[in-house]
């Protein structure tokens, strides 16, 4: 930025936002941290909790919530965000740029924004990770409209290959751009001073499982789409030294806990719910290999973490996976929804010391060069800069 010239002023609409942590959020998050020397940022969300606050300042955003407090907020969002919005900045060039995260609830309040303010740059960011059905489940009944988030966008910015051909079927009429998230790869990566082994037996002391066990780890939110059914059924079929570490929570556990308890896993899976992201690394440390089968993926941040980490990868390949995972370079592929397959990769990782270390090897390397967000932030400014 040019000394003394004012901050370019970009205003983001977000379904939600921290302290809910997913993928979308934490982009949000890392990147504005990293683009607050040239730009300065307003966000609206819905505020869908009654005791988070109407207004904070979280690092280089001003967050602005919308709502009562409950699950109707994220439609309070699309009715009232453009009102909001118009309170903080009345004139009509009051913001330089409009950023919608992801074509939801917070689109169709860019949307809404856009259609009143023609001469603002509206750039659409596409971080979806349903799958295209799921999606149109939710908005079939305003199809025509739901399709004018793509047509009324001036950029798409997609986190994957796949998303950037979905913004394409969805009308949208110039060329997508494809910055991924990123990772925050200091954070991931093993510390040093500290062996494999060392990291081993402090995770096999914390869970109080002894220190032969084979860990599989996976970080996801239960939900269908992750296929974690498909990892239990998997986990039945190795060796009775084999565990599953599952972190993160949802609508799908109580359903997940009574199939472990039916397939006779209590003592061999453990749920370990929410943990705090910041939190997640030595987990990943002390494992032996990740695993999440997922049934759709717009790119799979969790994945690209446990690679940081120096954990081997067995994933699926669907959505956004592909971009990153090359079968027997960087993690192997497995099919969804097929627990042998599913449970025949994993045990490759695990008695293959061979290809387990060079697993390790591609992917650390592969994210430290491609997904750092000191490599993508750089890459999202100039994109945002072209724009104004």
């Amino acid at each position: 930025m040019i000394a003394n010239q004012p901050k370019k002023r970009i205003l983001i609409f977000s379904t939600a936002y921290l302290p809910y942590v997913g993928g979308a959020e934490v982009a949000v998050k890392e990147l504005t941290d990293r683009l607050a020397h040239d730009f300065s940022f307003v966000l609206i969300t819905a505020r869908l909790k009654p005791d988070a606050p109407e207004y904070e300042k979280i690092g280089a955003v001003e967050v602005y919530r919308i709502g009562k407090g409950n699950a109707w907020d994220k439609y309070r969002l699309i009715l009232s965000g453009y009102k909001k919005a118009k309170e903080l900045c009345p004139l009509a060039g009051g913001f330089d740029l409009v950023w919608g995260i992801m074509a939801s609830y917070a689109g169709f309040a860019a949307l809404r924004f856009k259609k009143r303010n023609k001469t603002v740059p509206f750039l659409l960011t596409l971080q979806e990770g349903d799958s295209k059905w799921d999606i149109y489940k939710h908005v079939w009944w305003c199809w025509p409209y739901f399709k004018q988030i793509f047509k009324k966008a001036n950029a798409v910015q997609a986190i994957s290959s796949y998303l950037s051909r979905w913004a394409l079927e969805l009308s949208f009429s110039y060329t997508p751009v494809i910055i991924p998230n990123g990772v925050a790869v200091p954070t991931f990566t093993p510390p040093l001073g500290h062996d494999q082994a060392t990291l081993r037996r402090e995770l096999r002391s914390q869970l109080g499982i002894s220190e032969n066990t084979k860990i599989i780890i996976t970080v996801s939110r239960l939900v269908k789409k992750n296929g974690l059914e498909d990892l239990l059924l998997a986990s039945a079929l190795l060796p009775a030294n084999t565990h599953l570490v599952i972190l993160g929570g949802g609508e799908r556990q109580p359903s997940l806990e009574r199939l472990s308890a039916q397939l006779g896993l209590t003592k061999r899976v453990h749920f370990l719910g929410e943990i705090a992201h910041r939190n997640i690394p030595p987990y990943l440390w002390g494992s032996d290999v990740f695993c999440r089968p997922s049934l759709s993926e717009g790119l799979g941040n969790a994945f690209l973490e446990a690679m940081a980490a120096g954990v081997p990868v067995v994933a699926t390949a669907v959505g956004g996976i592909p971009d990153f995972l090359k079968d027997g370079e960087t993690g192997l592929f497995c099919q969804a929804a097929n627990a042998e397959d599913i449970a025949q990769k994993i045990e490759r990782v695990l008695t293959d010391p061979v290809l387990s270390d060079k697993l390790r090897a591609n992917a650390s390397a592969l994210v430290a060069r491609d997904y750092s967000w000191g490599t993508v932030a750089p890459r999202m400014a100039d994109f945002i800069r072209s724009l104004l």
